[in-house]
């Protein structure tokens, strides 16, 4: 039997909580693990002087396929997001978040199977920003005055760079093809807002279709993100893989599991060409920290993405059909996959996942 070394990242607020109990689920499926357990986040700030110790990432560049819980991001200051400097240091170009009906999962929806594929280190969350009245701020605006004189610019700005580059744009694009061929999907939308950014949006726009011209067996098309909002409310059975820049698949990937129940039943997968790192889409919401309420399905069905990852397929669909079987039967779940998020009778974390082992193991 192979035994898979994993970095397994804590996280904080409710994040130690779901992790545990998607540590147990996964070693449920009789797959080995030898953990590498890091922690990150504000709690390791407070200690250490930095959200992202140094040994969190050699521990990754390690082992090549980490599973992580949610991560404290400050509000307008603060640390910039742990999330996203993972992405960046270790190149994790893609990222995979599958937004899928589950029975007995709340939504107005029904049959909805979409994925999205998010460009994960370029645009607008490269990070490249110029705080207002900074000396560099104003640098750049006396180059802008120079090169572009008709541009209006407030005064006082805080300045966001959006660089969107060939190379990205290839690679995530040619990603999201070859995901849709592994996986029997059948068409990748490109979204895009190049009627307005004509040089970084209309670029990939431009390259998408380049690359769509050498996977001709798979449809193709593209929506502009405006549009493509209303489209995926309207008739979501439409789409099948969407391939997008940064920010628009980060505010698309939460569109789509909102049409799925929400974001507690929505995992994720950042892949690069030496790693991959899974974790859920929701954030780590402080204020339930401790209580056992929480419900830990996003992360134990980012560990099935992580499995399928390793190779250990079986072991991937038996867990995920475990998950699906216990909120079919509404029995065991926590608060927020009851009828009207009751309180009454609902499963603690724990609970929960104590009956998606007795699933597995039936």
């Amino acid at each position: 039997m192979t035994t898979h070394n994993v970095t397994l990242i804590r996280g904080d607020g409710i994040g130690p909580e779901i992790a545990e109990v998607t540590r147990e689920c996964l070693e449920a499926t009789g797959v080995a693990f030898n953990w590498d357990v890091q922690e990150a986040g504000i709690d390791v700030m407070e200690a250490q002087g930095t959200p992202l110790p140094e040994s969190v990432l050699e521990s990754l560049r390690t082992n090549k396929v980490g599973i992580k819980a949610p991560i404290t991001t400050p509000v307008g200051k603060g640390f910039r997001s742990v999330n996203v400097q993972l992405r960046k240091e270790l190149d994790l170009y893609a990222c995979v978040r599958p937004c899928k009906t589950y029975e007995g999962v709340s939504s107005r929806y029904k049959d909805i199977d979409l994925v999205v594929v998010r460009e994960n280190t370029e645009d607008l969350y490269a990070g490249i920003e110029f705080e207002r009245d900074a000396d560099d701020t104003g640098k750049l605006l006396e180059f802008i005055q120079e090169f572009r004189p008709d541009s209006k610019i407030g005064t006082h700005p805080g300045i966001s760079i959006k660089p969107i580059s060939v190379s990205g744009t290839e690679r995530v694009v040619q990603y999201a093809f070859d995901y849709a061929r592994a996986n029997g999907r059948k068409k990748v939308t490109a979204v895009h807002k190049a009627n307005i950014m004509k040089f970084s949006d209309g670029l990939f726009l431009d390259v998408a279709r380049e690359v769509a011209a050498k996977n001709s067996d798979i449809e193709f098309d593209d929506r502009i993100v405006d549009n493509m909002a209303m489209q995926l409310v309207q008739t979501p059975e439409n789409y099948d893989v969407l391939v997008l820049p940064n920010l628009y698949g980060d505010i698309m990937s939460d569109l789509c599991a909102a049409l799925v129940g929400g974001l507690g039943v929505a995992p994720g997968a950042n892949i690069g060409e030496g790693g991959a790192l899974f974790e859920p889409v929701h954030g780590s919401a402080p204020k339930y920290a401790g209580q056992d309420k929480v419900n830990p399905m996003a992360m134990i069905l980012s560990g099935v993405l992580m499995l399928r990852h390793l190779g250990e397929v079986s072991a991937g669909d038996r867990l995920e059909r475990a998950v699906a079987k216990v909120v079919a039967e509404g029995t065991h779940v926590t608060y927020d996959l009851r009828p009207g998020r009751s309180h009454q009778g609902a499963a603690g974390t724990k609970e929960m996942g104590r009956a998606i082992i007795r699933a597995l193991e039936a």
